[in-house]
């Protein structure tokens, strides 16, 4: 669709590609519930959750709106890959190990961790923390095991001692797993070598499982819907950037189709395009930032830790062709402007919640209205045609690896 032609939306078509993300999707499913509701009352607009319709291909919901006098009937899709995510992390405690050396290795070695501190040092910190938290749970577990030992050797046996110094080391490493779901070391370590293990390219069950999505999402281009938004965050925005490539690739967007639309939220996108072997992310970053096929803006804010926040994604990787790119529109939702003092307070201690904060409501609201955006009468590209790129733009190229597929 010509961006002079503007169109009110009336019917919607969402797809929402989660990150490295081991739940089930009911949770985004009560989470745009809760969070809303609460935006519809501070905004004063109507928005009401129903069933997916039965053509739905995925788990999903229905939303009906009414937002700036006009009514919008959307329908969303949760492209699912949990079950890849769990399959990854269902490893044990060498296993982990075995991980964080190999992806410690990948990075420091290849010269892309390097890359990545030229940029941003929170979510640098951020890939640190389950190698440092890791090392700190198994020096703790050798020397309470080392002080067994020492003890049994000195009041039973040496034998006696060795055995149950093995057997103390062996349970605190056992029991820090146990608490992950509070300390977050294990899964982070999954998460960054998940990627890491390729070097970047795509394991072939997650290429299979895109290729699914590029087909759904072809499919919904023939529907009579005015637009198909695609929304990508954390590591979802370097999936869906792949995914609409190919779509546009394979010449699955015609003329007369919807207008096609992609939202990246907190992405994470040079960790895995600063690896050595990321050629097909660099090439899709490199044609999805120069196509007039769809209308793409990437949000993020410095107070999230977890993401590259306002680094234009195929600038930074180095992919950026030399006369200029016009995509993404790279945007702040300046969380110190949008969240009040009492809320920053709430979510300051809560590193996770802040990375969802996207998806969630803002009770200082700004340009950036996540519901507004997924649920109301504006095409995403029509709702920022007013906006110019944040000023606090990242786009110096710092990437040591920038070669593309062909």
């Amino acid at each position: 669709m010509s961006d002079a032609v503007r169109k009110s939306v009336k019917t919607r078509q969402m797809f929402y590609i989660p990150g490295y993300d081991p739940v089930p999707p009911r949770r985004y499913r009560e989470l745009y519930r809760k969070e809303g509701a609460d935006q519809a009352a501070i905004s004063e607009y109507s928005i009401a959750m129903r069933p997916k319709s039965k053509e739905a291909q995925n788990f999903g919901w229905g939303i009906s709106a009414d937002i700036d006098g006009q009514k919008t009937d959307t329908e969303t899709e949760i492209l699912f890959w949990a079950d890849i995510v769990q399959t990854s992390m269902d490893q044990n405690i060498p296993r982990t190990y075995l991980l964080l050396i190999r992806t410690a290795w990948e990075y420091i070695g290849s010269g892309a961790l390097r890359g990545l501190m030229k940029l941003r040092i929170g979510p640098v910190l951020a890939a640190l923390y389950p190698v440092a938290m890791l090392l700190l749970q198994l020096i703790l577990a050798a020397l309470l095991g080392l002080c067994t030992v020492y003890l049994g050797n000195l009041y039973i046996h040496w034998a006696a001692g060795a055995v149950a110094g093995l057997a103390v080391f062996c349970i605190i490493l056992w029991w820090f797993k146990r608490k992950d779901a509070q300390l977050f070391a294990y899964y982070l370590m999954h998460d960054y070598g998940y990627s890491a293990k390729y070097r970047g390219q795509n394991p072939p069950e997650l290429e299979a499982r895109m290729a699914i999505f590029t087909d759904r999402i072809a499919e919904a281009m023939t529907s009579d819907v005015d637009e198909v938004l695609v929304v990508g965050h954390s590591s979802g925005a370097h999936l869906a950037v792949s995914i609409l490539a190919d779509l546009i690739r394979q010449g699955r967007v015609s003329a007369q189709a919807p207008q096609l639309s992609l939202l990246t939220l907190g992405h994470v996108i040079p960790m895995v395009s600063f690896l050595r072997n990321a050629d097909r992310l660099r090439a899709d970053l490199n044609f999805l930032c120069q196509s007039d096929a769809l209308a793409w803006v990437d949000v993020s804010a410095p107070g999230d830790g977890a993401t590259f926040a306002l680094c234009d994604p195929a600038a930074v990787s180095g992919v950026a062709p030399e006369g200029g790119h016009h995509l993404p529109l790279v945007l702040s939702a300046a969380f110190s402007q949008t969240l009040s003092e009492a809320k920053q307070k709430e979510l300051g201690r809560r590193f996770f919640r802040l990375h969802f904060q996207y998806l969630c409501a803002f009770d200082l609201p700004g340009d950036y209205d996540y519901f507004k955006v997924t649920a109301g009468p504006q095409t995403l590209g029509d709702r920022f045609a007013h906006r110019s790129h944040s000023p606090s733009r990242i786009t110096r190229p710092v990437n040591p690896h920038t070669s593309m597929a062909a």
